[in-house]
């Protein structure tokens, strides 16, 4: 039985980051833990289901990011060859396992990992108290800028998408007004859809072209993340997983059993106050879960808070879109991120919309000290 424990720091040295120096890929030791962070166990267990010859699986990582998250330490048994790895172009942490020719008894696996978080807010550079905030509000490089406002195949930004961009931020030039301007557009233009599968796709522009703007968080807050590059701005979404209640809304919290709480964010880096957090998916989410009108007093202060900051009762992975899955020969997740499980039999990839059938829990606690 293959098992590893390490501490975050023994993880992320391993980890070799891209050349245009990853925000997100390792630890940050400008990064420390002070009074108001609060700390969770993960834990993810997953037995594969039956077939013939090797598997393979690969399971997200929670990063550690300057300010407001920390990777404190991993533990996992179960495997064949089990190691952490990460994806060549965005230093995604990810834990993968390789089981040879075996029943289903024999491939199992359970990752553990501790995690620091606090509450995320935007903080102006003459705001900043202290070495840990102050190193969030670095420049990016050039190779960062241009890296973070490039396509992708997920994330055009010609045709409907710089047309769309162009028409929101006509006539405001201050940076973060125009951000604000496509923050609200996106708001106001685009709703929950409960029956898109999972956390949605993010073709942003079929949703754009055809003018069919509901969808889930990877739909909502990818149309963000495109329309914010599509105007210059260096933008990404983050991939992550809610792990405890929130004080916001009971809808945008989870705990115990999270394995259906995946939820990506995004942020935009604005000069003099870093990567700004924003979540207008979260807003949509509120107004069908809490059955809110878009007008109301409530909506109207959350999408007020969730532009600059995140609630951290949610724990992020990366932010690797169109990913290619490392040591796989190619192979790429069903969907266009790592955020759920990913596992691929001879019988082809495991549901990872479907725990229950793909045998996986995700579980969280948070740690009292």
């Amino acid at each position: 039985m293959n098992r590893r424990r390490f501490l975050a720091s023994t993880i992320t040295a391993s980890l070799a980051t891209p050349s245009w120096r990853a925000f997100a890929a390792g630890s940050s030791p400008s990064t420390t833990i002070v009074e108001g962070w609060r700390r969770f166990e993960i834990k993810t267990r997953v037995t594969l289901p039956d077939a013939p010859g090797p598997a393979q699986l690969w399971l997200p990582m929670a990063q550690t990011v300057s300010g407001y998250q920390i990777a404190l330490g991993v533990d996992w048994i179960g495997g064949d060859r089990t190691e952490t790895v990460h994806d060549a172009r965005y230093g995604a942490p990810i834990l993968k396992a390789i089981w040879k020719d075996g029943d289903s008894a024999s491939r199992s696996l359970t990752l553990s990992q501790t995690v620091a978080a606090c509450d995320r807010a935007a903080i102006e550079t003459s705001n900043a108290r202290d070495h840990t905030t102050l190193a969030s509000l670095l420049p990016l490089t050039e190779a960062e800028r241009k890296f973070w406002t490039a396509p992708t195949a997920s994330t055009p930004l010609d045709g409907v998408v710089l047309a769309t961009a162009a028409k929101i931020t006509t006539g405001k030039t201050a940076p973060r007004e125009r951000l604000r301007a496509i923050y609200d557009w996106v708001v106001d233009h685009t709703h929950r859809d409960p029956d898109v599968p999972g956390c949605g796709r993010g073709d942003i522009r079929g949703m754009l072209e055809s003018g069919k703007l509901g969808g889930k968080c990877a739909d909502i807050n990818g149309v963000m993340v495109g329309l914010a590059r599509a105007a210059g701005f260096p933008a990404r979404e983050v991939y992550g997983i809610r792990v405890a209640p929130s004080r916001q809304f009971p809808s945008l919290g989870a705990s115990g059993d999270v394995s259906k709480a995946q939820h990506c964010r995004a942020e935009v880096f604005l000069d003099g106050a870093g990567w700004f957090p924003v979540d207008p998916g979260d807003v949509a989410k509120a107004i069908l879960a809490e059955k809110l009108a878009p007008d109301s007093p409530k909506v109207r202060g959350l999408r007020d808070t969730l532009f600059g900051s995140w609630e951290m009762n949610w724990i992020g992975y990366n932010s690797a879109a169109d990913i290619e899955l490392p040591g796989g020969g190619g192979q790429k997740p069903g969907f266009p991120f790592l955020m759920y499980p990913c596992a691929f039999t001879s019988e082809g990839e495991c549901p990872c919309l479907d725990p229950a059938k793909f045998r996986y829990e995700i579980t969280s606690r948070e740690i009292t000290v």
